[in-house]
């Protein structure tokens, strides 16, 4: 039998969400073909069969969330007797016959006198503000996600009172689910048949909770079908929330804006562009041409391709570009490396790969990570101008919206020019506003005067 774990995908990774199988056990498996799915705060991918045989135990369902290096399968190399193992798990459902036997407790009910001295010590039912904040005022080991947050507020949860499984004492969500299966936050609801008339009073806060818990739902509307829904949002969405919200909490964020004609670039483009298309099997965007520009500007700016590290400027030596992907549920940030030594041909071409390997789930860990400065076109999507957010660590994001023929005053003469207008979000710690727009007119200076060919 051959383990099958959960891989480290980047450096700071140090747990995973299995979101999908895509074999079921007694599944024939090469080596080297795709397994399963799985999702991290950096990548979505696939992760290949380590040996080929027949799937056996399938150990972690879709769902859940586990460490680096959890057997997460088996694989019987033999090809045949994987389905016995694979019917282990409904084997090990025989368990929960057990729990019915459990009827012994109710001789625990002769004893009204403990349960309502649980019930008068129990204080009210907090806001869900407020269990939020019991949460952080605790602080439970490691960081906590919005789902886990989430289900302590509708599950009024202590979290200091949860044991985390997670790296680092972390507290995930499977261990929210042990904690409530195991009855420990049932606590109150014996106390409401126990009550007796004299201690009808205290019982009296908690429906006062009820308005929070039913205003999830909207009411049915006549027709019969519910005027809301609610869903969990995936882990894509989730990290990046987190790493969005960290980013405003980090840096100092201020955008500045700039006319560029990209007339020049347009004409150079509208030449070549069929070329491109019958030699190298893609087309050619106006991206690869402002990620040149940006590369000069760095180079004579070279504190935009910084980071901060406390109060330390961490000058990088390599120009490293992230390009922003927009995939089905989310965003994610594979890098063109050694950008600087790549023409627009190669640029394009990296753009293109990275792109493609993105929307596949076909990135590798080290393709998300290492970017010194990034870029985002929301013009592709026919947006003109966006303040877009840092991509933490790094200290300044570009931002390209739609290039549109455009009427314009040249020589007191009206012309018709192809405009683009470009934004620089930057770290106002570090950068200031004048050296932010001296780097933009680098950036414009090449776009305007582009002269270089492109084959």
């Amino acid at each position: 039998m051959t383990d099958v774990v959960m891989p480290q995908m980047g450096e700071s990774i140090v747990e995973g969400t299995l979101t999908k199988w895509l074999k079921k056990p007694g599944d024939r498996v090469e080596r080297d073909e795709p397994l399963f799915e799985i999702s991290t705060d950096k990548v979505d991918t696939e992760i290949p069969s380590p040996a080929a045989g027949t799937l056996g135990e399938v150990l972690v369902e879709e769902g859940k969330t586990v460490g680096i290096n959890t057997v997460v399968a088996r694989i019987d190399e033999g090809g045949g007797a994987a389905a016995k193992p694979a019917a282990q798990p409904a084997a090990q459902q025989a368990p929960p016959a057990p729990p019915a036997a459990a009827p012994a407790p109710p001789a625990a009910p002769p004893k009204p006198e403990p349960t309502m001295a649980a019930a008068e010590t129990m204080p009210p039912t907090p806001a869900p503000q407020q269990v939020e904040d019991t949460a952080q005022a605790g602080e439970p080991a490691g960081p906590l996600s919005p789902l886990v947050r989430k289900m302590a507020r509708e599950n009024n949860i202590d979290l200091n009172r949860v044991k985390g499984t997670g790296a680092g004492g972390r507290i995930t969500k499977q261990d929210v689910e042990a904690y409530l299966s195991s009855g420990a936050s049932q606590a109150p609801k014996p106390a409401a048949p126990q009550a007796p008339a004299p201690q009808a009073p205290p019982p009296q806060p908690p429906p006062q909770q009820a308005p929070p818990q039913q205003q999830q739902f909207a009411p049915l509307p006549p027709g019969g079908a519910a005027r809301t829904r609610i869903e969990p949002m995936s882990t894509m969405r989730i990290k990046i929330a987190e790493h969005m919200v960290m980013s405003k909490h980090t840096s100092a964020h201020v955008t500045t804006i700039h006319r560029v004609d990209m007339t020049a670039v347009a004409k150079t483009r509208e030449r070549n562009k069929s070329v491109f298309q019958q030699q190298y099997g893609f087309s050619l965007t106006y991206l690869p041409f402002i990620t040149r520009a940006a590369v000069a500007a760095l180079r004579q700016y070279p504190l935009l391709n910084a980071s901060l590290d406390n109060n330390n400027i961490i000058y990088h030596n390599e120009i490293n570009i992230g390009i922003a992907v927009a995939l089905e549920g989310g965003l994610i940030v594979p890098v063109i490396r050694a950008a600087d030594e790549k023409n627009v041909l190669g640029l394009q071409r990296s753009i293109v790969d990275l792109a493609t390997r993105a929307r596949s789930r076909q990135l590798k860990p080290d393709e998300v990570v290492g970017g010194t400065f990034s870029i985002t076109n929301f013009g592709s999507f026919g947006s003109m101008i966006g303040t877009p957010v840092i991509n933490q660590p790094q200290v300044a994001i570009l931002g390209v919206g739609t290039v549109d023929k455009t009427p314009v005053v040249i020589d007191d003469a009206i012309a018709i020019r192809s405009i683009c207008h470009l934004s620089l979000s930057f770290d106002h710690r570090l950068i200031d506003g004048a050296l932010a727009d001296q780097f933009m007119t680098r950036l414009k200076q090449v776009l305007e005067g582009w002269s270089e060919e492109v084959l």
